[in-house]
């Protein structure tokens, strides 16, 4: 049985239009601009921040989200930022007896914010800051397997990337769904390994408790 369900944040419950938007502006490019060569970087398979040293070379994302911090423009998101369906699947989860966790690539501040968004919503928050641990590494999905209090195989990873989310979930014994939406999702959908390894392949949150109780051979 899936007894706990681990979200991924960036474009799983995180719309990171608007986030991305402010880094186009930063650099100096139209975000229309920038949103192509994103689109093109991951659709060549390449890792996303390629995009930025398309724009700047050497440019290291680490050290800018620190020069846009002192600059009083610091990344940010909140409640606006979320997609709609993301309170409304928490809600109806933790109704139906599952653990619910949120786990995924970010920074220490982004941890900040999560916890504020949603302390009372789930279980865990755990980041790759948190851990010294970044997906695709499978030391990630160890940290997670150790944060919550079931086996691997009890615990379903929700993700919109097949590469980073899907691929080193089921590769740590995890149950997985793939959440069809934003850059990586709409690309990746119709590859080989998007069709054949999620658990489930959904393309609102809100579909997530329907299909869990139904593999967990529970009536409504």
């Amino acid at each position: 049985m899936i007894r706990a369900v681990v979200f991924d944040v960036g474009e799983c419950l995180v719309d990171e239009t608007r986030e991305y938007g402010t880094w186009a502006d930063w650099l100096g490019v139209p975000r229309h601009t920038f949103a192509a060569m994103f689109g093109a970087v991951i659709a060549q398979g390449r890792d996303y921040r390629e995009t930025f040293q398309e724009f700047r070379p050497r440019f290291d994302l680490y050290a800018e989200r620190e020069r846009r911090a002192q600059a009083g423009q610091p990344e940010w998101f909140g409640e606006g930022d979320l997609y709609p369906d993301v309170r409304p699947a928490l809600a109806q989860l933790r109704a139906d007896g599952l653990w619910l966790g949120i786990a995924g690539n970010q920074t220490v501040r982004a941890g900040g914010i999560l916890r504020e968004l949603f302390t009372e919503d789930v279980d865990l928050i755990g980041t790759s800051d948190d851990w010294g641990a970044s997906k695709p590494d499978p030391e990630f999905f160890v940290r997670v397997a150790e944060a919550v209090p079931y086996a691997a195989d009890e615990i379903l990873y929700v993700g919109d990337r097949v590469d980073n989310d899907i691929r080193p979930a089921v590769a740590a014994g995890m149950r997985t769904a793939l959440v069809r939406r934003g850059p990586w999702a709409t690309i990746q959908w119709g590859t080989e390994d998007a069709v054949r390894l999620p658990t489930f392949r959904v393309d609102s949150l809100t579909n997530l408790p329907g299909v869990v109780r139904e593999f967990n051979g529970q009536e409504r």
